[in-house]
């Protein structure tokens, strides 16, 4: 803030750890360590022929500098550690095994309206699959699960009896109806 007064802080004995997924950086280290080869025999590549996972272990001060972050933020960054990208095996883990997983989380909610919620195998993996096509992580776990239990949860007290209802891969695909079982409640009078 321009009024406010500046305080120095010694970082001499800060450890500064940055995370993310620094969107664009692969291509400033692609520039960089790819060379145009010419001539008879040379391996020509296209320019979608290298992947994030490739670059990012390559990344030196230089290419963070390009990527818009000042010299002296860089300098407090002694060492540097990429991670490869999330496999099929671990967003399924994501999606299922946490304490609070995304599946778990829904399953909660189906519970307090008196409702089993069941999602198929071959939904889960529908869903890791389209997770991977949209190249944002975890993240995208989330908004497609969201999007699919969005009607279903909002349709779901309008339908009486239900027991239990049943996640397919035509609910994520398709966007068809869920599998729902009924069973006959007595009423108290």
């Amino acid at each position: 803030h321009p009024e406010q007064s500046l305080i120095n802080i010694n970082t001499r004995n800060i450890l500064f750890i940055c995370g993310g997924a620094f969107d664009g950086l692969e291509k400033i280290i692609a520039r960089r360590v790819n060379q145009n080869p010419m001539g008879f025999g040379a391996e020509i590549k296209g320019k979608r022929d290298g992947h994030a996972d490739h670059f990012l272990p390559l990344v030196q001060p230089e290419d963070l500098m390009k990527f818009g972050m000042i010299p002296e933020f860089v300098g407090r960054l002694p060492l540097i550690a990429s991670l490869h990208s999330l496999g099929e095996q671990a967003l399924y883990n994501i999606l299922t095994e946490p304490k609070n997983a995304i599946v778990k989380q829904y399953k909660k909610l189906f519970r307090m309206e008196g409702v089993g919620l069941e999602f198929e195998d071959s939904a889960l993996k529908i869903i890791v699959q389209k997770a991977i096509e949209r190249g944002t992580g975890a993240r995208a776990l989330r908004s497609i699960i969201e999007e699919v239990m969005l009607d279903i949860m909002y349709n779901l007290p309008e339908r009486a009896n239900v027991s239990t209802c049943t996640i397919t891969r035509d609910v994520i695909l398709k966007r068809k109806d869920p599998i729902y079982t009924f069973e006959e409640r007595k009423q108290s009078a």
